[in-house]
């Protein structure tokens, strides 16, 4: 009997060690992707598994003129999303900081959020897992409020990569996407719902995805230098695969200044892990989905509880 709960309890601390070593996996995210530096109609983000054909999940564009501005291709889509994006983070204002100094950040600041769902560990669910990540992701991630993606700050100035890529403009093209629809919205604003191409491994500002969306980079040196972690075949590049798809933006433009004035961006992330050692655990796979979602503008009260900023 003795032996049996011992079996068993061992059995939940191999379990517990391995979703943190997942949840590691996520918390790069909150790190390298956003702590350097989520109201529009909400889509369906269907997206499917990273295994699943990469389809569109919010329809197909219908050629036309929608408030006064003409769409004949996702190409139009892109240039005038770029052409809105780029005037939008051209516009600052004044915000007072929690020691009452005044600073300059973008005008159009959003909130975010970040959910894990559907961990499985070698292919199976596992009721414990489930209810204890939500727990731990509490503690790992930290909400941001910064410009519009990929933005790596709500400071201008700072809104640039290690590289020095400057993220006050817009690279998306009309080849970085699936999809995209165009709405008149009758009061002199258009609503763009875009939906990027799938991205292994996708970087900011450097693909289809990191084109429209804060992702994370590639994960795999981070995880490998992880002194527990090892792999029982192959290394982190075979191993840990992170693929980008079904995410869509939602954004609405007043066609007459060109300023965004809401928008909603939906990330959809799946993170696969195979052969993986951690400690005693020997050739374990486990998978996830990673749902970041920001929504702008944020409001005065998240400012204010997350960054202790207030308009000036």
């Amino acid at each position: 009997m003795a032996k049996g709960k011992a079996k068993s309890g061992l059995g939940t601390a191999n379990k517990v060690l391995f979703i943190i070593f997942i949840i590691l996996l996520v918390a790069t995210i909150a790190i390298v992707a956003l702590s350097a530096p989520k109201v529009p109609v909400k889509v369906d983000n269907g997206g499917g598994s990273s295994t699943s054909a990469d389809a569109s999940v919010i329809g197909e564009l219908t050629p036309g003129t929608y408030g006064g501005i003409t769409f004949n291709d996702l190409n139009d889509v892109a240039a005038f999303y770029k052409e809105a994006y780029d005037y939008t983070k051209s516009l600052t204002a004044q915000y007072k900081n929690a020691d009452g100094g005044t600073e300059t950040f973008y005008k159009f600041l959003g909130e975010d959020d970040l959910t894990v769902e559907s961990i499985l560990i070698d292919g199976k669910d596992n009721a414990t897992i489930n209810n204890l990540a939500p727990s731990i992701m509490g503690g790992l991630f930290s909400k941001q409020v910064n410009g519009l993606p990929p933005a790596k700050n709500k400071n201008p100035e700072l809104d640039k990569d290690d590289e020095g890529q400057d993220f006050r403009v817009s690279y998306l093209t009309g080849d970085d996407l699936l999809a995209a629809t165009v709405v008149d919205n009758g009061d002199g604003t258009i609503t763009l719902t875009m939906q990027p191409k799938e991205t292994e491994m996708s970087v900011p500002g450097k693909d289809a995805q990191g084109h429209m969306f804060s992702t994370l980079g590639d994960i795999g040196p981070t995880v490998a230098s992880i002194s527990v972690v090892s792999f029982a075949q192959g290394d982190y590049h075979d191993n840990i695969k992170v693929t980008y798809k079904g995410g869509t933006a939602v954004v609405k433009i007043n066609t007459s200044t060109k300023e965004i004035v809401e928008a909603e961006y939906t990330e959809m992330a799946y993170v696969n892990v195979t052969h993986v050692n951690i400690t005693i655990i020997k050739d374990k796979s486990a998978s996830l989905t990673i749902k970041y979602w920001q929504k702008f503008p944020c409001s005065e009260e998240y400012m204010k509880t997350e960054k202790g900023i207030t308009l000036a």
